[in-house]
């Protein structure tokens, strides 16, 4: 399975002699910035008129950018919130809103870390800050460094809900502007502990089997797992655009739930919406 990592300042303008019209900009989720990139490299390899340009910066920046018009498509790894629904409303602007993949998210530690396995319950006391020492969950007797992805990231608000129950990070959490910049760090610090999506996971971090029924049952983020609803921490990846600019962007969205993007999806290491 090939990975991709990239840093939120990464481009992908891949353009040639392009028809007026099929100029697409994509922004947002660091998330489902390698797979945007991937869709867009292939995409205008089949059609060279066209011109994709993708950049990252997290969710909540992709889904500003959308609302002020400074891009087609915003990438998001979580659901458009309330306030930014309200915004789009009384700014007269109408939205589609498309799933094109799912996300296993995957809690990583350094490759030499003894803990392998950890519950909801104990992911919960890291990063709230209740669990400062890696001998609480049965490994060395050292202080643990919690990772987390900044608060516009969607990844850091889907952690927040779904593995910490809505609590509140705690200040000695260690906030990275990158999904890149944590796979980083977690693989230079022995007692370092982070998230990320499963695409992102390499040789140099390893991935803890989490369990959501209190210890009873382990599972690791695979995409096996996650697609069979075994790994409990899936969430969808989303596309947002104008009603208006459907027509536009049609082609490329296509392509993205044809069978073909599709197999790019798990290629790359998402899980496929297809059946």
């Amino acid at each position: 399975m090939k990975k991709f990592l990239f840093a939120v300042s990464a481009v992908l303008a891949l353009s040639a002699f392009y028809p007026a019209g099929l100029d697409i900009r994509i922004k947002g989720s660091d998330t489902v910035l390698p797979l945007s990139q991937k869709f867009a490299e292939v995409f205008i390899k089949k059609n060279p008129g066209a011109r994709i340009t993708v950049t990252g910066g997290g969710s909540g920046v992709g889904l500003a950018a959308f609302l002020e018009g400074t891009t087609d498509i915003a990438m998001s790894s979580r659901k458009i919130k309330v306030s930014e629904k309200l915004k789009m409303q009384e700014a007269g602007k109408s939205y589609k809103e498309l799933i094109i993949a799912n996300d296993a998210l995957s809690v990583i530690v350094h490759p030499s870390n003894k803990v392998d396995r950890l519950t909801r319950e104990q992911l919960e006391g890291i990063f709230t800050g209740k669990i400062t020492n890696w001998k609480q969950l049965g490994g060395e007797d050292q202080k643990i460094i919690a990772y987390s992805r900044e608060s516009s990231s969607g990844t850091y608000e889907f952690f927040k809900e779904h593995v910490m129950d809505n609590k509140n990070y705690a200040a000695s959490v260690l906030n990275m502007p990158a999904t890149g910049a944590i796979i980083q760090s977690v693989a230079q610090n022995k007692n370092a502990v982070g998230y990320v999506g499963l695409a992102y996971v390499d040789k140099n971090v390893k991935g803890v089997s989490v369990s959501y029924d209190q210890g009873k049952n382990y599972v690791k983020a695979t995409i096996a797992n996650a697609r069979s609803n075994k790994y409990p921490v899936v969430r969808p990846l989303y596309y947002y655009y104008l009603t208006k600019d459907e027509s536009k962007l049609k082609p490329f969205i296509n392509f993205a739930l044809s069978s073909e993007g599709q197999k790019l999806v798990t290629e790359i290491g998402y899980v496929s919406v297809s059946k």
